[in-house]
């Protein structure tokens, strides 16, 4: 009897032996390139004891829920319109299923590395990063890293072709970073740009504008100009204690507070020992009620401060958020990364996955920015479809917690370059941006004149090949899709997420950057434009003690889409052809059109 139990416990043994021991070396691809992403280059392999931090997506078990709830109050003819939920309800939605932390932690501990081994987990458990070598990486994804070189920006990091997972965790993960995604931040695009050709005004110009929109706004553009075109200049902010406005800032760009606020008495005497005219700062030209204000500085993952060394970009995207919205608080996010990649250095970590540091640390803190602008993006080709659809759903995250994110559409129009694919077919394609085509961001596209206003060339703008047309655009793009017709059928996917969805000047703005004012043009003058609107727009809503905005996309196509200056000429040129046109009602140039804060007060 004892013997003939121990058979049966033998053979229970070798039933179960074999598919435990390949439970992890069973693996299934999880994404690969055809060919190295168009703009880098293959430099050599990764060096087997370069450290770096892994990041590792579980699934959300109820993410669906959470972008269901997000529909709902988000739309001003539901009930929960406006019903925000809280930073630990919207982490219960995006927790991972029990079994899925199971089995990752499994399959760590298969690889050496415990629970308690420098493994960090985000508040709702779906992001676990560890810090591992290349080749234990390597073995964890059946895979091989190299460095590859970017040529515009001379940034090297270590990245894959390709990347497996054991078929087991593919029903548990999303994505596992830093693989196949090259986009970093010093690679991607800034959507912004100097402008020689627009001749700054002048030192003793009047800056002030106390009547209509001057003919000057039509060349270059001040606050002022912005306030009076879109009808923000009479009203006074309430709500300064709750509301807040957020500039998220990338790697060695710094905005200055120095030329925001007011030069140094130091360099004002070196100045006039030189015999020269001290330079003014931004306020003192452009918005003197504003002087004696400034903004916060918040650092992430080692963002630096450095005020010797003011960014065009970042001055631009805090002096037009703080110009819009002031007295409101402003808050500039400067969020650093992982150090370039050092071949004989076993210490620098090697991730600089745009937005993921910056996105969880947010998501992270008991207080947000109830409206948050963001002026980077990159071609969505670019984009592994796991990741994009991953980031995308962080924002969804934020406005079901009642924040309103903005990004710039981007400025090469339909798509910059040759707009060739990346799938090895080398077809020529307009090429949408992201994160411009998530549907959960707000994009903003650029306008430029005035009386009236007419779209920009280089504003981004298409369709999502990775992102299906919400229905909250339905209506609106189905319009201009119909008299579209068949003009450039095969060359944008008309099923696809449509942006952008807004507008705002974006040409010749006056920037000052080092004491001296620069004309400077982009979508990135457009989004910090719109969100300053409706950083206004939010404080009237807490003033009367209403809830945030939040997501804004099902307001303003519906009960909101008669609230904005229709934009209907002008087109946005790229891949060869003359791009779209914009015309009467959205068009995927310039959206829905620009701002009108007293129509819009009214709706919100």
């Amino acid at each position: 009897m004892i013997w003939s139990l121990a058979i049966a416990v033998g053979l229970v043994q070798l039933c179960v032996a074999k598919p435990l021991s390949k439970r992890w070396d069973d693996v299934a691809e999880k994404h690969s390139w055809l060919e190295i992403p168009r703009g880098w280059e293959y430099q050599s392999p990764a060096p087997s004891d370069h450290m770096f931090e892994m990041r590792v997506a579980l699934k959300q078990s109820k993410i669906d829920d959470l972008i269901a709830n997000l529909m709902e109050t988000s739309d001003p003819s539901h009930v929960k319109y406006g019903k925000h939920l809280s930073v630990a309800e919207a982490e219960a939605l995006v927790a991972p299923h029990q079994d899925s932390i199971e089995a990752v932690d499994a399959w760590l501990e298969h690889h050496g590395i415990s629970a308690d081994n420098a493994v960090h987990r985000t508040g709702g458990g779906d992001w676990v990063t560890i810090r591992v070598s290349v080749a234990q990486a390597e073995r964890m994804l059946d895979t091989k890293y190299n460095v590859y070189r970017h040529a515009a920006s001379s940034e090297r990091v270590v990245r894959s072709m390709s990347y497996s997972l054991p078929r087991e965790l593919h029903s548990h993960v999303d994505v596992v970073t830093p693989t196949t995604y090259f986009g970093t931040l010093r690679s991607m695009r800034t959507t912004s740009f100097i402008q020689p050709d627009i001749v700054p005004l002048a030192d003793d110009a009047d800056f002030n504008i106390t009547a209509a929109v001057p003919a000057s706004c039509g060349t270059t553009i001040t606050p002022d100009c912005l306030r009076a075109l879109y009808n923000t200049a009479s009203y006074v902010p309430q709500a300064t204690k709750d509301n807040q406005l957020g500039v998220a800032g990338y790697l060695q760009e710094y905005a200055n507070r120095a030329d925001l606020q007011v030069r140094s008495p130091t360099f004002v005497l070196i100045c006039l020992e030189l015999n020269l005219s001290p330079q003014k700062s931004f306020f003192s030209k452009f918005r003197t009620d504003a002087l004696g204000s400034s903004y916060t500085t918040v650092l992430v993952n080692g963002g630096q401060d450095n005020q010797n060394d003011p960014g065009v970009e970042a001055n631009l995207d805090i002096q037009y958020t703080t110009g819009m919205s002031f007295p409101t608080p402003n808050i500039y996010y400067s969020t650093g990364g992982s150090p370039p990649f050092i071949p004989d250095s076993v210490t620098p970590t090697d991730t600089n996955e745009p937005y993921l540091d910056w996105l969880n640390f947010l998501l992270g803190q008991t207080t947000i920015p109830q409206t948050i602008t963001t002026s980077y993006g990159d071609d969505e080709q670019t984009v592994p479809a796991d990741y994009a659809i991953k980031v995308c759903n962080l924002f969804a995250q934020l406005g079901s917690i009642g924040t309103t994110v903005f990004f710039s559409s981007g400025d090469f129009g339909v798509g910059g370059g040759d707009c060739l694919t990346n799938d090895g077919t080398n077809k020529k394609l307009f090429q949408p941006a992201f994160p411009a085509s998530c549907p959960f961001v707000t994009a903003v596209g650029g306008t430029t004149r005035i009386n009236p206003e007419v779209a920009v060339s280089f504003s981004g703008g298409g369709f999502s090949r990775l992102f299906a047309r919400p229905s909250y655009q339905d209506a609106a793009v189905s319009t201009f899709l119909n008299s579209l017709g068949t003009t450039f059928s095969g060359l944008y996917n008309p099923t696809g997420r449509a942006y952008p969805d807004l507008a705002a000047q974006g040409n010749g703005f006056q920037v000052v950057v080092g004491g001296r004012i620069f004309s400077v043009g982009g979508t990135s003058a457009s989004s910090p434009t719109v969100a300053g609107v409706f950083s206004l727009l939010n404080d009237f809503r807490l003033a009367n003690g209403k809830p945030s905005l939040g997501f804004i996309n099902p307001l303003i196509y519906s009960t909101g889409a008669g609230t904005f200056n229709d934009i209907v000429s002008g087109s946005n040129p790229g891949c060869g052809t003359i791009g779209f046109t914009a015309r009467a009602g959205w068009d995927p140039v310039t959206g829905l059109g620009t701002p009108n804060f007293l129509k819009l007060q009214q709706v919100v």
